[in-house]
């Protein structure tokens, strides 16, 4: 079992991040603010996924005054993504935000920052700081020569004392890169370094193929180290999937229970059937079911029972048939072409019998 690192706790909305709360998937929606009708559709295919909290770009004064539009047709909590304008922070807090991500030191000077820090303390508004590698002030990156570890966490830290010396302490922080061992590092030395809550991400990871392998092993293995209290999957394209891999990455880790597991066998020279073919079908099938079951798809039957005897129910391969077992337990032969619908009559039978007890 890892041992988490204890955090100090903060809440955006309902949810708790940090102190030892569970760890909650984020995502950000790529329709524009102000667009009400498709940043609500997707917030709610965002939430429907599982994901907690979703973050909204507020590039301009337009944007910020539409997230109240917004706000009031979703209930799961919205954090305003904003640069440079203090204005448009103040704006979003009027308009009911649950969190802001800005860094101080790019809204302004001293008192436009007490500005927004004394309206975010008012309504107990949290703050997200988010370095990324790609944007280092041009000092830091000429003292270090270089992108490293203790430029990320040293520009952090010029952030948040900046909000510790007005007297706010209600953030979390984030040390965002492409580089994954740059990452790690980084989280790492911030871990050390203070004790707000942090937000994990591979930024830039890349498209599916390519970011969802980045991410998984970053931020898996942070995670693993019991490093993190929040993240996002950073993907090109649909964000709906960001969310998925995040929930997935929590299972794999006995962090989350999400959903259906699918244990299937790589295949070799004993399998008869068309594993991959079933298995993919399988995996279609499940995303319609929210309840945690756990499935395997087994290629023979010289192991498969056996190696899957912790899968609640599944299926091994013979020659054009095979076999359904449950726990590891043979229940019955089928003909290959109805493997897949005989395999589901015993989900549906199992998911029904949890129902009555």
């Amino acid at each position: 079992m890892m041992k988490r690192k204890k955090t100090r706790q903060i809440h955006i909305g309902p949810v708790a991040i940090g102190g030892g709360a569970p760890i909650s998937v984020q995502s950000m929606c790529n329709t524009k603010t102000t667009d009400t009708e498709a940043t609500v559709a997707q917030i709610k295919a965002l939430q429907a996924a599982g994901c907690d909290i979703v973050r909204l770009a507020v590039p301009d004064m337009e944007a910020a005054k539409n997230l109240g539009n917004i706000i009031a047709q979703v209930d799961v909590p919205l954090v305003a993504d904003i640069h440079f304008d203090y204005k448009l922070a103040l704006e979003a807090i009027d308009q009911g935000i649950s969190a802001l991500r800005l860094n101080p030191g790019n809204i302004g000077g001293e008192e436009k920052v007490k500005a927004v820090v004394q309206a975010a303390k008012a309504k107990h508004i949290p703050i997200r700081i988010g370095v990324n590698a790609g944007s280092l002030d041009k000092k830091i990156l000429a003292k270090y020569g270089a992108v490293t570890p203790e430029a990320l966490v040293e520009s952090a830290m010029q952030h948040i004392r900046i909000l510790e010396e007005l007297d706010f302490h209600d953030m979390k922080i984030s040390l965002k890169a492409h580089d994954v061992p740059l990452t790690l590092a980084a989280y790492r030395l911030m871990s050390e370094t203070v004790d707000y809550p942090l937000h994990l991400g591979i930024t830039e990871a890349g498209t599916v193929n390519t970011g969802i392998i980045k991410s998984a092993v970053g931020i898996g293995a942070l995670l693993a180290e019991g490093i993190g209290d929040t993240f996002r999957i950073s993907l090109t394209g649909d964000p709906v999937v960001e969310v998925k891999v995040a929930n997935e990455i929590l299972k794999s880790l006995g962090l989350k229970e999400y959903g259906p597991t699918l244990v299937a066998c790589p295949t070799c020279g004993r399998t008869s059937i068309d594993l991959p073919a079933i298995a993919a079908q399988v995996e279609k099938k499940l995303e319609t079911i929210k309840d945690p079951i756990d499935v395997a798809v087994m290629g023979c039957v010289v192991n498969g029972p056996g190696e899957a005897r912790g899968a609640d129910v599944g299926i091994a391969g013979g020659n054009g048939e095979g076999l359904i077992f449950r726990k590891g337990e043979i229940i019955r032969k089928v003909p290959e072409e109805i493997l897949v619908e005989e395999l589901f009559k015993e989900i549906d039978a199992i998911l029904e019998e949890r129902k009555q007890k």
